[in-house]
């Protein structure tokens, strides 16, 4: 069986985020995807991104670094946009911020199936004046 890189999907990937075509999420995620060690599945998977980009219109998924080590990638998200939405308990002040994201994906069957996500809320908090 002739499967791409993890690095391909996860561009792929980002893309669909990117282009907000949830209803293409499923190639990328499988249905019963974990966030966190939260069982979320792909409904609640895709919720969560919805609410994070209701809460930032133009946010964009940019990774900086991305490794892959067998069925694991890690990714160094950074992000520059304006939230107009209260976003992690923080309120929004009309400001650009900038923060990352530091994710590990575990990937079955070409899907992401598990991630472990830590966002820097502190650099949020920083910038929005708690």
């Amino acid at each position: 069986m002739n499967r791409l890189p993890l690095t391909e999907i996860y561009r792929g990937y980002l893309g669909c985020l990117n282009e907000r075509r949830w209803d293409d999420l499923g190639e990328f995620v499988c249905d019963d995807a974990i966030h966190n060690k939260r069982p979320l599945g792909l409904d609640g998977y895709r919720a969560m991104l919805e609410s994070d980009t209701a809460a930032i219109p133009d946010l964009r998924f940019r990774a900086d670094i991305v490794v892959e080590h067998d069925d694991v990638l890690a990714a160094l998200l950074a992000f520059d946009c304006t939230p107009t939405r209260p976003f992690r308990g923080f309120e929004p002040t009309g400001a650009q911020i900038s923060f990352t994201e530091h994710v590990f994906y575990r990937f079955r069957d070409s899907r992401i199936a598990e991630v472990w996500s830590l966002v820097d809320t502190e650099a949020i908090g920083a910038q929005l004046g708690r």
